[in-house]
């Protein structure tokens, strides 16, 4: 059932008649929607089903005698009214739920921290960074997916942490730079020695009768560094599609073509001589990574664990 599947047809809530006090049941389900940004996230959240945050919802508005969600197709957006009131409660309840949260005592088995993001650089960054963090008892649940999807996710609650391949939007999540990563344009040496004073000579149209190795059908990163770097629009179509640039990296280590591929992907193929750079631009397009949780979760404090180590690791702090 979607957030608006809720047959709330009613009017506008009216002033209440006299002010009382709030519950604070009510008052925590309103801070789950408020930082899920929907009510179904909220419901996963707290455990409880989407009817009953709904009528807690507006019961919190007749109380209030104030809207503080926006309806829409897909979640609920807050009122200025509802941003006010957040900032006003949460902090009491972030604190209550830290005192009220799962027992730490020695000899319990710590919750294991769910983190997400892209396949590729899970398997070669982020799980050999965390490597002495599970050394030391971290337990870790990883999921690969794409940035929106997991985004998506982590609203739910499904995952504690998400690399995410650009800033999520709105504020229901907190996003913290995590690396930049550069793209560069690579081919196999067989390739490389007869396209790379052509390409320098001649310019991108050189490269259209040469297989071109991609993560998808729209080629994603290959047209933003024709974008970026040649100022113009990609046209040739991919002849090979692969959806992990892992595999696309293989292939064209294999010689299957030329491919766009995140610097920290292949440098180790760079520095032996596996794959070559066809064009080494002033100005090569860089992405940058987040690293996104949802603030004001009861934490596992390893998942503040992890998110230290990472962005220390990456910085190279």
């Amino acid at each position: 059932m979607s957030d608006t599947d809720s047959g709330d047809r009613s009017p506008a809530p009216r002033p209440a008649a006299a002010p009382h006090p709030l519950d604070l049941n009510l008052l925590r389900t309103f801070l789950a929607v408020y930082r899920s940004g929907s009510f179904t996230g909220a419901a996963q959240l707290l455990g409880l089903s989407q009817p009953t945050v709904t009528t807690q919802m507006r019961t919190l508005e007749r109380q209030t005698g104030r809207e503080l969600f926006k309806r829409l197709p897909r979640g609920v957006a807050p009122t200025a009214v509802a941003d006010e009131l957040a900032v006003r409660v949460a902090p009491g309840l972030d604190m209550l739920a830290a005192v009220a949260g799962p027992d730490t005592a020695e000899g319990r088995t710590a919750e294991p921290v769910h983190l997400a993001g892209p396949a590729e650089l899970l398997c070669t960054r982020v799980l050999p960074a965390l490597a002495p963090l599970v050394a030391d008892g971290v337990r870790l649940r990883v999921a690969a997916g794409l940035t929106d999807a997991l985004l998506d996710e982590l609203r739910a609650g499904r995952h504690d942490l998400v690399i995410a391949t650009h800033r999520p939007r709105g504020r229901t999540l907190s996003a913290v730079a995590l690396a930049d990563e550069e793209f560069v344009l690579v081919a196999a040496p067989s390739w490389a020695e007869r396209l790379k004073e052509p390409l320098a000579a001649e310019g991108p149209a050189v490269l259209h009768s040469v297989p071109l190795v991609t993560y998808a059908e729209d080629l994603p990163i290959a047209r933003r560094y024709w974008r970026h770097v040649f100022g113009r629009r990609l046209s040739c179509p991919a002849a090979v599609t692969v959806p992990d640039l892992r595999g696309v990296k293989a292939a064209v280590v294999a010689g299957a073509g030329f491919t766009v591929l995140p610097r920290y992907l292949c440098a180790d193929e760079l520095a032996c001589g596996a794959l070559v750079l066809l064009h080494e631009p002033d100005d090569p397009p860089i992405n940058t990574g987040y690293l996104v949780r949802r603030p004001g979760v009861p934490d596992n404090p390893d998942v503040i664990r992890v998110r230290d180590h990472l962005l220390r690791a990456f910085r190279g702090g």
